[in-house]
């Protein structure tokens, strides 16, 4: 078995640095509980957890896909064999977020149900069935002095998350770095402290099931916040970091990192309804875009409406009906007087990420305008057109500088899962690496490989 840190296992390893030498015994939820360790002794525990991911990676980076397909079928298994322990141990962060004014969305995101347990699980089998991108050639060729060379996918080799409230992540980002040959080292935030450590648990122990190294996934969810700020000095330790969460999360991970960050965004996500698009299709597609799971990133958070449209009454109304509260310009608020309750928007809901059942709404002349607009409140996550007019589709998509940019369609469709990629680890909104969904091939880099028969440069 792997090594449990201890406080006394931390203190020895501070002293001797013979951690990785020691006998362990078996990793609990109650050893990763909450522990009080000063500075010198706070960074030893977190470096030492990362060394032990390093070495770890190493034995990953080497399992072939069969292996590495064996052990995400294992945690699957184990999720459906202890679904009431991991229920259980929810069950205890729902009712003490509910304690502590958690707001309403951020509950749901809490919330583990057998439903949501049961698509965790789907999504790993998804993951086991996709192609293992570790050796994929990315390109290659033979130069005209005979040497051959390839560039190849590579993992990233040490991968660290950090995130909230959120303990599906946990079970996602493992799966990913997983399958793409990495370690990972999770911070999944005290809110759901008991969740994560019974899915740390069960995650290593079925990794050890199979024969791969339980510290090929870790938590420092036990040092608190000063453990994910050591994590995210351990720049050398740790290869890459993924903040997923609100705005001031990702800030504080990208203003204080030295480890190379990954930034996902939050959502400020645009819909604009053409004056060509049908009554039928808006009226759908914007039920499921705001209400089908409104705490989520990828929901629609503003609607522009061409002012030549005839669809925007009843597009409030089915939004009302389902209880969205529509804060609209004096222009929207002008056109449904009298026949759909709305409030008063201004430039605060433009920028805002509600993650609730609300919705800004703003009226536009035409698609220019509606560009404009968005350039000018975007996050960069998604932004989506309802249009008959296939001209009117191209300049937008050639316009907008989102990650996803999508055309009649719900902005529920930026996930990893719905687009293949199995799962997610975030969705990207910077330019660098990945941009959008972060899947398998998003969770390597690459090595060129030159193979010659004594060349020498002239």
């Amino acid at each position: 078995m792997t090594e449990a840190l201890t406080p006394q296992a931390v203190s020895d390893a501070a002293t001797t640095g013979a951690l990785s030498g020691a006998v362990p015994p078996a990793e609990t939820p109650e050893s990763l509980a909450p522990r009080e360790l000063d500075a010198q002794e706070l960074e030893a525990a977190v470096h030492a957890i990362a060394d032990r991911s390093r070495k770890a990676a190493r034995r990953m980076a080497q399992a072939n896909r069969a292996w590495k397909d064996r052990a995400l079928r294992a945690i699957a298994e184990a999720l459906v064999d202890r679904q009431a322990t991991v229920l259980a141990a929810n069950a205890k962060d729902v009712e003490a977020g509910r304690s502590n004014g958690t707001s309403k969305a951020l509950l749901d995101r809490l919330t583990l149900t057998p439903a949501r347990i049961e698509g965790l699980v789907a999504a790993l089998e998804n993951l086991a069935g996709l192609p293992d991108p570790v050796g994929n050639v990315v390109r290659g060729q033979t130069l005209p002095n005979g040497l051959r060379l390839r560039q190849v996918n590579v993992p990233m080799g040490v991968v660290a998350a950090i995130y909230e409230a959120r303990p599906n992540v946990t079970v996602d980002i493992a799966g990913l770095a997983l399958k793409s040959g990495n370690a990972v080292i999770l911070r999944g935030g005290s809110a759901a402290a008991h969740t994560n450590a019974a899915l740390v648990v069960i995650l290593r122990e079925a990794l050890e099931s199979v024969g791969l190294p339980a510290d090929a996934v870790q938590t420092v969810d036990q040092f608190g916040r000063e453990g994910a700020n050591v994590l995210m000095r351990a720049r050398g330790r740790v290869d890459v970091l993924i903040p997923r969460g609100g705005r001031d999360l990702i800030q504080t991970v990208v203003n204080n990192s030295s480890v190379p960050v990954i930034e996902t965004g939050e959502g400020n996500v645009h819909i604009f309804i053409d004056e060509s698009a049908g009554e039928e299709m808006a009226v759908e597609i914007l039920l499921n875009a705001k209400t089908q799971r409104p705490s989520v990133c990828n929901t629609v958070e503003t609607l522009l409406v061409h002012s030549g449209s005839a669809v925007l009454p009843a597009v409030a109304a089915a939004l009302r009906a389902a209880g969205v509260t529509l804060h609209v310009d004096d222009r929207v608020a002008q056109a449904l007087a009298g026949k759909v309750e709305t409030v008063p928007a201004d430039d605060d809901d433009w920028a805002t990420e509600y993650m609730d059942l609300d919705l800004a709404v703003a009226m536009v002349d035409n698609l220019d305008a509606a560009v404009s607009h968005i350039r000018k409140w975007t996050t960069g996550h998604t932004e989506a057109i309802l249009t008959n007019n296939l001209a009117n589709a191209e300049k937008f998509i050639a316009e907008i500088d989102s990650a996803a940019v999508i055309v009649n369609a719900s902005t529920r469709f930026t996930d990893g899962g719905e687009l293949g990629l199995g799962a997610e680890v975030g969705i990207s909104t910077q330019k660098l690496h990945a941009r959008g969904p972060m899947g398998l091939t998003e969770l390597t880099t690459t090595k060129w490989i030159v193979q010659g028969e004594g060349q020498v440069r002239a």
